[in-house]
């Protein structure tokens, strides 16, 4: 069993890359009014695999698929008895990358019409998804995760449903993208344990800006004098939040379960908000704060009721 200052220590690595994260809308936002959201993706991401680079020579490596106490999976476990050395060697990159592109594609689109606030909270939906999307690869949904279901879309709805039952077209495609944000953090909880994390992080990197670069090539004009422009943004995005947080992720993911580290990484929704209002002058309304404080209620529910069992059971007399 591991020893709880290793938890603590993942805990700690997790709540910092939510805080990278969460400003990290904030270089969105800036950096698509110069770049296209395919570019801005590819571009960042591949400054995310280079930064990477020198970590690859400095730090001793572990060949894939050589341990065996990660979280199990029903799907990626079959997969790996049927794949041999593909499923070990490039299967773990593939499955992060591929979801990677689609979450921050969504994202990257639906940003466009909608806050860095709004952007940060919606993705934060990823927290009451990952229990759901967990069920259906053999994991259990408690009766807690089905309320903080509940509360965190009673948040969603203060934040987004400004105009009566309607939804903006961005919130929408950010709220997509929570759902693919979910599947990246199954995938690497699954894989954390058994692949060397800097592999895994350069792996899901190179996928996701190939992937993004070709789609921009067929979608939007690129040139040099807008990725000059829009520099320090992807400097940001490549570099703090590509090439640090998830690696810290995957470093951190390694001492949590799936559902455990959804919730700490969702705070990335009070830090987006935060700079939104503090960076770029976004409006702190009654709505964005209430439907704030729900989703975060949302995030921290279940391991609430997790303590709030424990206190119980130690109060009881037998």
């Amino acid at each position: 069993m591991k020893d709880r200052g290793g938890f603590l220590g993942g805990d700690a690595l997790l709540f910092l890359t939510s805080i990278i994260w969460g400003f990290a809308f904030v270089a969105q936002r800036v950096g698509m009014e110069s770049l296209g959201p395919f570019a801005f993706n590819g571009v960042r991401y591949l400054i995310g695999a280079v930064s990477l680079l020198p970590l690859l020579f400095l730090l001793p490596g572990k060949p894939a698929g050589t341990s065996h106490d990660a979280e199990p999976s029903a799907f990626t476990g079959h997969v790996a008895k049927k794949g041999g050395t593909f499923a070990r060697v490039y299967l773990p990159p593939l499955l992060a990358g591929g979801a990677m592109f689609f979450g921050s594609s969504f994202q990257q689109v639906g940003i466009v019409t909608t806050t860095a606030g709004n952007a940060a909270f919606i993705t934060s939906l990823y927290v009451v998804i990952v229990p759901f999307l967990g069920s259906i690869f053999g994991k259990k949904v408690a009766g807690i995760d089905w309320m903080a279901s509940l509360v965190a879309v009673g948040g969603l709805w203060l934040i987004t449903m400004t105009h009566g039952l309607s939804m903006s077209g961005g919130d929408f495609l950010v709220l997509v993208c929570a759902f693919f944000w979910a599947l990246h953090i199954i995938v690497i909880g699954r894989f954390a344990s058994t692949y060397d994390p800097i592999r895994l992080a350069m792996g899901q990197f190179a996928i996701a800006g190939l992937l993004s670069l070709v789609v921009s090539l067929f979608t939007e004009k690129t040139d040099i004098a807008g990725i000059r422009s829009a520099l320090l943004p992807l400097l940001y995005g490549g570099v703090c939040s590509c090439g640090v947080a998830f690696t810290l992720q995957i470093f951190g993911q390694r001492r949590a379960k799936a559902s455990h580290a959804s919730i700490i990484l969702a705070l990335e929704g009070l830090f987006g908000a935060v700079g939104g209002i503090l960076l770029l002058g976004e409006p702190a309304t009654i709505r964005l704060l209430a439907g704030g404080a729900l989703m975060i209620l949302a995030t921290m529910l279940p391991q609430l009721w997790t303590l709030l069992r424990g206190l119980l059971r130690s109060l009881a007399v037998p």
